[in-house]
């Protein structure tokens, strides 16, 4: 009888162990799909409203773009992340990402001396950023950035233009009146359709936009003043995203997707001189 008692004990004890295995080693649906939520990390993408055709918002307030289409894109071929868009004015956008309130910049970003002691770009270009001067379309005095000279010329503060004319204005004698827009582009538009500003710096696509959308009478005068690649801003210690979004953006070069998106968005392939630093 004892030992019958023994037997039955057990098994009922090695019944009980079979069963806690099985549940250790094959997690239920609702575990494991927690499990793979766990390993998405998410991305908190800054980028503006008010740079036409590369982050704007549509006639039904949508965030569109370029560059927001382009990070759309990066966030379909890195199914590890999350990409999440945070709109700010661009003055903010440097600030935001030094404080940890955003993970990643998108909004033509170049690179520059100052940028690189502080923050971190991803090594694969995806555009390059033409700019030009740009007047009034009544203008027939000024030609190139040769006849800036006494001009006032408007542009955003901390701006790739800004950064542009403040540096060729001091290394010629300061010759011209560089001032500064208020938030947003209205400001800029207003004042070169007034003829209270001479001339700004900007791109063919972004005076394209805004002579279609509010008749801002304005026209590109001379050659490019400048070329220079663009890419994504990150910390420093983002080296993982990093080379996962270098990793998609070329893919996404070399199935013609990105020179697909910049057509649509900027009237041309301004992909084409992108290439490795």
């Amino acid at each position: 009888m004892k030992k019958l008692q023994l037997t039955a004990i057990f098994l009922s004890l090695l019944l009980s162990l079979l069963l806690l295995l099985a549940a250790c080693g094959t997690p239920n649906k609702e575990t494991a799909a927690n499990a793979s939520k766990d390993k998405v990390q998410k991305i908190i993408v800054g980028t503006g409203t008010q740079f036409p055709n590369i982050c704007f918002l549509d006639d039904k307030g949508n965030l569109t773009g370029y560059d927001v289409e382009l990070v759309k894109e990066i966030d379909k071929r890195l199914p590890n992340y999350k990409f999440e868009f945070k709109t700010m004015d661009f003055s903010n956008l440097l600030l935001s990402l030094e404080s940890n309130k955003i993970d990643l910049v998108a909004h033509q970003m170049e690179v520059n001396e100052e940028r690189k002691q502080k923050f971190l770009f991803n090594k694969e270009p995806y555009n390059i950023f033409p700019l030009h001067v740009v007047v009034n379309e009544k203008n027939t005095s000024i030609k190139s950035i040769k006849d800036l000279s006494g001009k006032k010329v408007i542009v955003g503060a901390t701006s790739n233009s800004a950064n542009l004319i403040d540096k060729y204005n001091k290394e010629h004698g300061n010759k011209i009146n560089i001032v500064y827009s208020g938030q947003g582009s209205d400001d800029t538009k207003t004042q070169l359709k007034t003829g209270r500003a001479d001339a700004t710096i900007s791109t063919p696509f972004a005076v394209d936009f805004v002579n279609k959308q509010a008749d801002a009478e304005q026209k590109v005068v001379g050659p490019a003043i400048s070329n220079s690649k663009v890419y994504f801003m990150l910390r420093k210690d983002e080296t993982g995203l990093q080379k996962d979004v270098d990793k998609a953006l070329k893919e996404i070069k070399e199935d013609g997707t990105l020179t697909k998106l910049s057509k649509k968005w900027l009237g041309e392939d301004y992909t084409k001189a992108a290439g490795n630093n």
